[in-house]
């Protein structure tokens, strides 16, 4: 059985190539790889400025693998949640953030998760698959256009935060951020792209490695490893030692700031020490503090701290010169907010 290739995974000389192996001009591999990639086709069809024998090639030879928009929820807030079909059937979420004159999108970077994180409903999901880059990049371009039809401007913000671990899924995400990145695709900069990570230390330093240019947050939520492996199991395997080592690594070879995003919750993470083992890990390099609030999964186990908590973490963060933000969470009605992404809609 002649399965058709998908014609994205070729890179734009492959193309080329294509084309003058088939008797026509390079360039005409230009022409599809712009209509590809910053144009978005979803079909040959839509390639208006190329003969109708030439689409009618590509579409003998290759498909699109273009996810499609199953449904839309919106929030009472303007957050828009996307259930997105990929090629396969299988459904991941994404997430348009708006706030004031910005907006971000949330994507996801794998079917499910392979990490085991209790207080995530995607870590409720078996992992079924990594997401190839034009998967990633998809997302992105379908939230550029939301941000464009609701909001009237391009779309400002990436952060890897939606399903999956993207340090689990490290080549096709770096692959997707170099297209969303390039002026051939969607030309944003890699600034505004923050990766966040569970804590993988030997990926962390690939990171580095790699000089990449985009942002780096980690899932942090305790800086005791006793408190963390109890909500964060993997933490076993990835202890706060080794975590510290690879952040490490990260600054000394990018001078890149760290961000902790850190959930508070009542009972588990609510104590002095808690706080006082946070500010000593903020001093191993650059950083600031999201403390971030706390979206219920349907069960009793996690619990919103007391706000007089919120505010020692904040106050004794501040008294050690650490940068601190309070994330107020969006789309909690749509379960768009963090840690909510379960394919519900």
């Amino acid at each position: 059985m002649n399965l058709k290739k998908d014609i994205r995974a070729l890179t734009k000389d492959q193309l080329r190539d294509f084309f003058v192996e088939n008797g026509d001009k390079a360039f005409r591999g230009n022409q599809v790889y712009e209509w590809l990639w910053s144009k978005s086709a979803h079909t040959f069809e839509d390639m208006t400025n190329i003969s109708k024998e030439t689409r009618e090639m590509l579409q003998n030879n290759f498909v699109i693998n273009h996810i499609e928009v199953d449904s839309i929820q919106r929030s009472s807030d303007g957050t828009v949640k996307n259930a997105v079909r990929l090629h396969d059937g299988l459904i991941v979420e994404s997430v348009l953030i708006p706030t004031g004159t910005r907006t971000t999108a949330c994507v996801s970077s794998q079917v499910g998760c392979s990490l085991d994180c209790l207080f995530c409903a995607t870590a409720r999901l078996k992992k079924m698959r990594n997401l190839n880059p034009d998967e990633i990049y998809d997302q992105v371009a379908a939230i550029n256009k939301e941000s464009l039809l609701y909001y009237n401007h391009k779309l400002s913000n990436i952060v890897f935060m939606g399903m999956g671990e993207p340090l689990m899924n490290y080549n096709n995400v770096l692959k997707a951020i170099d297209k969303i990145t390039s002026p051939e695709g969607l030309g944003m900069s890699p600034k505004r792209i923050t990766v966040s990570t569970s804590g993988v230390p030997k990926m962390i330093k690939k990171l580095a490695d790699d000089e990449v240019k985009f942002n780096l947050a980690v899932s942090l939520h305790a800086a005791i490893d006793e408190v963390r492996t109890k909500i964060m199991p993997f933490n076993e395997n990835f202890p706060l030692k080794d975590l510290k080592e690879a952040l490490e690594h990260w600054y000394a070879k990018t001078s890149s700031r760290v961000t902790y995003e850190y959930i508070v919750w009542k009972g588990i993470n609510d104590t002095r020490e808690d706080i006082m083992a946070l500010v000593k890990f903020c001093k191993y390099v650059p950083c600031k503090v999201n403390l971030i609030e706390y979206n219920p999964i349907d069960d009793g186990d996690f619990k919103q701290a007391k706000p007089q908590v919120i505010t020692d973490y904040i106050s004794i963060l501040e008294m050690n010169d650490i940068i601190v933000n309070v994330r107020r969470s969006r789309g909690k009605d749509i379960d768009a907010a963090c840690g909510q992404l379960a394919n519900k809609s």
